[in-house]
């Protein structure tokens, strides 16, 4: 016989969230998820990036490579072995890639793609089947204001986004017939450590030659969502969760700093929001 433990977790909506590393966005929505009574699978591809949560039992971590089909089917396993479903999937593992498009080396776009597309479709083919069996589950995409407006110097994140977006929209579609929501999560500038990856896997890359004048800029582009004015990322992570968590959860939600510059940047003509972007990406 199942305690009352038991029966009241049972009760409470399983988030898997992909990306939790200390410090980043997928942290802080995996706690906001927990403060909301939720049991949350917290994933990142190292088990130490989330050390803090290892003796909170609102937690059940799991080392997850989403670039690796054998990790993702083994996590979901695991997850589904412990507590019976997902109900809430939440693909926010995520990488920065920056540099000009004519020279950054195709391992680097590769490695981008397979993290930011290839790893949020290995997800949601992992959980799909169970979420259609029991016709009900929401699937939460992490795309990003850039793509609504790409600049120069990171067009190979900004397409990785725009793929995500893509994605999202064509899944929601498909799996609304089996009672499955999909949730496009838009996040502009947010405080993370993004910036700090995004300069560490700079550090890797070749010389530039043709762009070698525009190194300062290129560089700069790493940093350029975490200046002074970017949205705290608790803050960010509570309005995503609050929006998630609701009955009907809206299809697209964007929030935080430049999240409504962007949108009105997508609807300018070309010429403009090319000169706008030339201007503020020394480009």
């Amino acid at each position: 016989m199942k305690n009352s433990e038991d029966l009241e977790l049972q009760e409470q909506p399983v988030v898997l969230v992909t990306g939790c590393s200390q410090g980043g966005i997928g942290h802080a929505l995996a706690r906001a998820f927990a403060a909301n009574k939720c049991t949350v699978v917290a994933a990142s591809r190292s088990r130490s990036s989330m050390a803090d949560l290892e003796r909170d039992p609102r937690f059940f971590l799991q080392e997850l490579d989403v670039r690796s089909e054998q990790s993702v089917q083994r996590a979901v396993k695991n997850v589904l072995e412990k507590y019976g479903c997902v109900d809430v999937l939440v693909n926010n593992a995520g990488i920065q890639c920056v540099g000009p498009l004519a020279e950054v080396p195709l391992s680097a776009v590769e490695q981008t793609f397979d993290t930011n597309v290839y790893g949020t479709l290995r997800m949601v083919q992992a959980v799909v089947p169970h979420m259609a069996n029991r016709k009900k589950g929401k699937i939460v995409n992490v795309g990003s204001v850039a793509a609504m407006a790409p600049g120069p110097w990171s067009g190979t994140y900004t397409a990785s986004k725009a793929a995500v977006h893509a994605l999202t929209d064509t899944l929601r579609l498909e799996l609304s017939h089996f009672g499955i929501d999909v949730v496009n999560v838009v996040p502009g500038a947010i405080k993370s450590n993004i910036g700090n990856s995004a300069v560490a896997s700079y550090n890797q890359m070749p010389e530039w030659n043709l762009f070698k004048p525009f190194e300062r800029a290129i560089r700069e582009r790493a940093y350029f969502s975490q200046r002074s004015k970017s949205t705290p990322t608790d803050e960010f992570a509570k309005n995503t969760v609050a929006t998630i968590l609701k009955k009907n959860p809206p299809a697209w939600f964007s929030s935080g700093h430049y999240s409504t510059v962007m949108a009105i940047m997508y609807h300018m003509p070309i010429c403009v929001k090319d000169f706008l972007l030339r201007k503020s990406m020394n480009c």
